[in-house]
């Protein structure tokens, strides 16, 4: 079911059994998945979709974001997605922030994202500026109230997969997908870290694309004691950081 005014676009969906994990619980990458899904839908009601940007060799890309997991869905609810343009930052990134609430109204995470847009063409950054459109923005409404800032990792982290940009990878704009890293990140780590821990948050930003047939080097590192890491994936054809990442682990305390 899909409901939407002009600044605010909800979309309740139901939780499928292929989206969860060996707990039953909805994957971070899903997350993400239907958090972009929704954010293309409202663009589209504001007349600046995919449809409507690609006539003009323009698309819109994620750059960053930054979830806080409050409770991960389990197969077979029904969940809300909500979503709103913010304002815009640094005079180049688009805010857009999410809640994700189940049935009863209770919050399950709250998310920021900053997105660009990119001539497709030369695949050079467009400015604001130079579009000619304007997003309606709802400034001082926040889903996660903070600064999606750069993640800076030294590069000496343990290589823990070399993921592939094959055909399941790749998305319509001719790159890698946004959350085919999160499932490279999230590979990156054991099944019995998910078994005794979960995810409390995790911002992932995309520096480089990674282009159908290329390889990305997933490499970890333990930040601090109290769950926090850092991933990179770099381009083993160019040595590109292709994205970033900090997460934090939280002991899991509720019996499944």
């Amino acid at each position: 079911m899909i409901e939407h005014t002009e600044t605010i676009f909800e979309n309740t969906i139901r939780i499928n059994s292929y989206d969860c994990d060996i707990n039953g619980n909805w994957k971070p990458a899903a997350f993400f998945q239907h958090m972009t899904e929704a954010a293309h839908q409202h663009a589209s009601r504001l007349g600046v979709g995919y449809p409507e940007m690609i006539q003009q060799n323009l698309s819109w890309v994620l750059t960053r974001l930054k979830i806080k997991f409050l409770r991960f869905p389990q197969i077979d609810e029904m969940i809300t997605i909500r979503t709103w343009p913010k304002t815009i930052q640094q005079k180049l990134f688009f805010i857009r922030d999410f809640e994700l609430i189940d049935n009863t109204g209770q919050l399950l995470a709250q998310a920021s994202s900053a997105w660009l847009i990119i001539n497709i063409n030369t695949r050079r950054l467009v400015p604001p500026r130079s579009i000619e459109f304007e997003l309606p923005g709802l400034e001082n409404r926040h889903g996660l109230n903070e600064t999606l800032e750069k993640i800076d990792l030294e590069p000496d982290g343990e290589e823990r997969l070399v993921a592939h940009a094959g055909y399941s990878s790749v998305d319509i704009v001719g790159h890698t997908n946004n959350s085919r890293y999160v499932e490279w990140i999230c590979d990156a780590f054991p099944i019995t870290t998910y078994q005794e821990q979960r995810l409390d948050w995790i911002q992932v930003n995309y520096n480089h694309e990674v282009l159908p047939g290329e390889k990305v080097s997933i490499r970890v590192k333990q930040v601090d004691n109290d769950g926090m890491w850092g991933i990179q994936g770099i381009n083993t054809i160019n040595q590109t950081v292709a994205f970033e990442s900090a997460l934090r682990w939280k002991e899991e305390t509720t019996s499944r």
